[in-house]
């Protein structure tokens, strides 16, 4: 099991899990969802109590990543399998992303 926080222009929105391959998860954070003037991280994924499952890497997090040769490069470089989506979105969401939205890795 992976997990990530996601901030929001520096801010604590909620928690990504991958438990799986094929087993996603993402829950608001309570105080981003208290806080009605805090919008939700994407219009695919409205503020909720709800836990959002998926069997994939949401669509959201999976455009966060490079495409053609700049994914090969960067997997090559930093070691990590072309499928490994969500190590990727961990090596490479940390800071300067296109957007709002960055991630940080929950080490347990």
């Amino acid at each position: 099991m992976r997990k990530a926080n996601v901030y929001r222009n520096g801010k604590l929105a909620g928690i990504l899990t991958q438990f799986s391959a094929n087993d996603y998860e993402f829950r608001y954070d309570d105080n981003w969802f208290a806080n009605d003037e805090l919008p939700p991280i994407s219009l695919t994924m409205p503020k909720s109590k709800q836990v959002y499952k998926s069997e994939y890497l949401f669509p959201f997090f999976f455009n966060m990543l490079s495409e053609g040769v700049n994914r090969q490069l960067q997997t090559r470089q930093l070691k990590i399998d072309e499928k490994d989506y969500f190590g990727l979105l961990l090596a490479t969401a940390k800071t300067d992303t296109i957007g709002a939205i960055t991630l940080s890795e929950i080490k347990e």
